[in-house]
């Protein structure tokens, strides 16, 4: 059986590069392969040298060629009517081969995950995880989610230790 993978959307590569720990992300839940799918490649223009760091160098995120046909072309068709490029990418990847999506994007994936019983973890999530994993302390998750805000991105403030994630894992 093939190992599940997690599948990264451009805002939680972000988030990680803005909170300084986008070396970490894929230490929080080793047991999961780390894909970045080239059409989210394609739009991370801002973070580019990190994430070839990560792929090239850590070797801890690979790129996977996104090339759909059949069904998962018709299907990533149709969420590009209404998303953007990367989401729609991850979301039709990941209903065909039953894999995880990384993205914060709730708004746009949400509703899409739950009726087609996709698991998807949020920044937050991450964070979670990175905490009951003993990986990073409550401060540092706060430190984290304080950055990411003061560099231009949108996260709740959380108390990592009250924190209840989208999904178990």
């Amino acid at each position: 059986m093939a190992k599940v993978r997690i599948v990264l959307d451009a805002d939680v590569l972000i988030h990680f590069a803005k909170g300084e720990m986008l070396s970490q992300l894929p230490n929080i839940l080793p047991e999961y392969e780390h894909i970045i799918l080239t059409t989210v490649y394609n739009e991370i223009s801002t973070i580019r040298n990190q994430v070839d760091n990560q792929i090239n160098l850590l070797k801890n995120i690979s790129l996977e060629e996104f090339n759909p046909t059949g069904e998962m072309m018709r299907e990533y068709a149709m969420l590009r009517s209404s998303f953007g490029k990367g989401e729609s990418a991850c979301m039709a990847y990941c209903k065909f081969t039953n894999n995880v999506i990384g993205s914060s994007n709730l708004k746009d994936i949400k509703a899409y995950c739950d009726r087609e019983q996709i698991t998807y973890l949020t920044t937050l999530d991450f964070l979670y995880y990175a905490f009951v994993r003993h990986k990073i302390s409550a401060d540092e998750c706060s430190e984290f989610i304080n950055k990411v805000i003061s560099k231009g991105s949108r996260l709740p403030i959380v108390d990592i230790t009250t924190y209840v994630p989208s999904a178990q894992l």
